[in-house]
């Protein structure tokens, strides 16, 4: 399993929100290269990248922050935030982005998910945001009326990478990983999930990591980033853990 770091970017700072509240937001570092180097500095495998003022834009808003992470680090970076389109997408991907996610759009256009999917195989990820099960959109401002289940199977079989997994009440509270939704989404779909909103600790990446011992789905990691700032999550220990269970 894999720990991705994540870096909010909010007016061109690192940010952390509660409970995906704009007007909740705590500022880690103003500088994001400086936070992404550190971060692959200390081991990380992947970046987790969110334009938070491009998710409620609709389009993205501190692409010059993102792209001065990218120039200076070597390792994959997956971003999220405010990608509406196809020539977005392409566009990130020239840009080198690894991985890019589809939130809104994929509730709001599915076709849009599953043409990207094809046109690039291996890149593409899904970002389910829900609040009670239900689905979030527009930076999380709408609440639809569709489950998190429902939403994703409809990419079964599509190609897309993986899908990304945030139970929106718990992001940012340091309260722990909705487990039982996460495993209950991955037991239903062939796609790989990752798990995000509410790490606290470590004891909750190794309640994850149990609880995908009963799962039949593929948890691929976990992303965390306040417990991470905050120094509740030691980077070092929670990457070794991941990787090797030690």
């Amino acid at each position: 399993m894999i720990l991705f770091p994540a870096i909010d970017l909010k007016d061109g700072n690192c940010v952390r929100l509660y409970k995906g509240e704009m007007d909740q937001a705590t500022i880690f570092n103003n500088d994001p290269r400086d936070q992404a180097r550190q971060f692959e500095k200390a081991g990380c495998e992947w970046l987790h990248i969110v334009d938070l003022n491009g998710a409620f834009a609709g389009h993205p808003v501190n692409g010059d922050a993102v792209k001065s992470i990218l120039e200076n680090v070597n390792i994959p970076v997956q971003l999220g935030g405010g990608v509406r389109d196809l020539s977005t997408i392409q566009k990130w991907m020239e840009a080198g982005i690894s991985r890019v996610i589809l939130g809104t759009v994929a509730l709001r256009d599915p076709n849009i998910v599953i043409t990207a999917a094809k046109n690039f195989p291996g890149k593409i990820a899904v970002g389910i945001d829900a609040r009670d099960g239900m689905v979030a959109v527009e930076g999380w401002a709408e609440t639809s009326g569709i489950s998190a289940i429902d939403l994703g199977k409809k990419f079964e079989d599509a190609g897309v990478s993986c899908i990304i997994y945030t139970d929106i009440d718990r992001d940012g509270t340091m309260t722990g990983l909705n487990i039982e939704s996460t495993i209950d989404l991955a037991n239903v779909l062939n796609i790989p999930i990752i798990a995000s909103g509410g790490v606290s600790s470590l004891r909750d990446l190794k309640t994850l990591k149990e609880a995908t011992m009963e799962a039949t789905g593929t948890i691929e990691g976990a992303i965390s980033g306040r417990a991470l700032y905050d120094g509740n999550l030691d980077i070092k220990e929670a990457i070794s853990f991941l990787k090797d269970g030690a």
